[in-house]
């Protein structure tokens, strides 16, 4: 059978390639696949209790057994980039659901901000990401962003959907921004609207803590002296994809190439 697997941030500098096309066996576990970049490649093993993998645009698990046609991502913890391989014409200019949105273009938070506003409502609590001139003592020159773009909006919605019921607010939005940005620039905007002020904090806080964690979209960080992704937040261990469960079937050939010297 055939699937097809999608890499990302760093895993895609590892591995030298952001897609390919393997053939395994069927009834092959999920496993399998990272067990077998797991030995050809020496970075993405060390990295690889910290991954998540989703199994198509669905966070899954190392026993997942793969069917023919499946996309599967492996997916470093969030918050790293990409080189801008991609042009304008390649992507679309934004992906939209009910409550988010994932732009190219600068998030417009003051317009965001007074669009959920409603007479029911006695807080509007909002939390915007913004890009710094500096990480670590280094001085940034500016940001690269990617994700696993529809994955990442499906995500971004539920988390919507969760806070809207969990913390009885009235109403949500998330923007995030991909591609370059410059300091200064917005990255993320979350916006929540509520009758009461306590509700809408906690509901904004626990939104970006858990975007952090959860939702596959990475950063690039551009130095005067070189780039690197930035430390991803750990993705929360149910979904982690630890190769934890011994294999069942072998890959049919050997077609996940070895690590360039």
């Amino acid at each position: 059978m055939w699937i097809q697997v999608l890499l990302f941030g760093q895993l895609a500098d590892i591995i030298g390639t952001r897609e390919e096309k393997l053939e395994l066996q069927p009834g092959t576990r999920l496993s399998v696949l990272i067990d077998r970049y797991g030995e050809r490649f020496p970075r993405f093993r060390a990295l690889s209790g910290s991954l998540a993998c989703s199994v198509n645009q669905e966070y899954a698990p190392a026993s997942t057994i793969l069917q023919e046609g499946d996309e599967i991502a492996f997916l470093p913890p969030v918050s790293g980039g990409k080189d801008g391989e991609a042009t304008a014409a390649d992507v679309p200019k934004e992906l939209v659901s009910e409550h988010c949105q994932i732009v190219r273009e600068p998030i417009p938070a003051a317009q965001t901000t007074e669009q959920i506003k409603s007479p029911a409502d006695g807080a509007v609590a909002i939390f915007e990401g913004i890009v710094r001139n500096h990480t670590r003592n280094r001085r940034t020159l500016y940001l690269d962003y990617e994700a696993y773009e529809q994955m990442a909006l499906r995500e971004m919605e539920k988390l919507a959907q969760t806070a809207l019921q969990t913390f009885r607010v009235r109403d949500i939005r998330i923007l995030h921004r991909l591609g370059r940005l410059e300091i200064g620039e917005t990255s993320v905007l979350i916006a929540v609207a509520s009758a009461h002020r306590g509700a809408a904090f906690d509901a904004c806080r626990w939104l970006i803590d858990t975007l952090k964690k959860t939702v596959p979209i990475w950063k690039k960080e551009y130095f005067e002296d070189g780039a690197v992704w930035a430390d991803g937040e750990p993705f929360p261990e149910d979904i982690r994809a630890q190769s934890n469960v011994g294999p069942i079937s072998a890959s049919k050939d050997s077609r996940v190439p070895d690590e360039k010297k």
